[in-house]
């Protein structure tokens, strides 16, 4: 019961401090105009807050993925953790595995927990970087076409 509590606590925190942060950064829907994203601030603010370079970026899917996908691992890890410390030896049938799956399983979690991290981090980045793609590759680039096909008719 108190993993419990404890999870929806987290979530909570979670989504209190997700709130705050797209307040903070003064964005309320995603930005598609021509503005060039900082890939500085997008690291920046994925390092401090999972999603947050996301968030930045304009990318809300990405930045509740990238922060569930921590909430999970932190939960996960907690969970694996207490019942690796409360593991009862001579009460086996409690437990559904032995101690040192346990063990792994909340070793694993932190491992997940490093990935989204670190994943969040890199795609915030190139993210900034590549914000403006779309629009540069939208440009209409049937003038320039046209004057050079036109030049090397006028040349024959």
């Amino acid at each position: 019961m108190c993993s419990n509590s404890l999870t929806v606590f987290f979530i909570r925190i979670l989504f209190v401090l997700c709130f705050s942060f797209s307040v903070l950064q003064g964005e309320a829907h995603p930005d598609t105009s021509n503005s060039i994203k900082s890939p500085k601030k997008a690291a920046s603010s994925a390092l401090a807050f999972p999603g947050g370079g996301q968030l930045y970026n304009g990318k809300i899917i990405k930045a509740g993925l990238i922060l569930a996908g921590e909430v999970i691992a932190i939960v996960n890890w907690y969970n694996n953790s207490q019942l690796y410390s409360s593991y009862d030896a001579d009460n086996d049938a409690e437990y559904p595995l032995p101690k040192h799956r346990y063990l792994e399983k909340r070793n694993k979690s932190v491992w997940w927990f490093g990935f989204f991290y670190i994943y969040g981090l890199i795609d915030a980045i190139v993210d900034a970087h590549l914000h403006s793609f779309e629009d540069i590759m939208a440009e209409e680039l049937g003038n320039n076409q046209k004057k050079t096909i036109e030049k090397k008719k006028e040349d024959q």
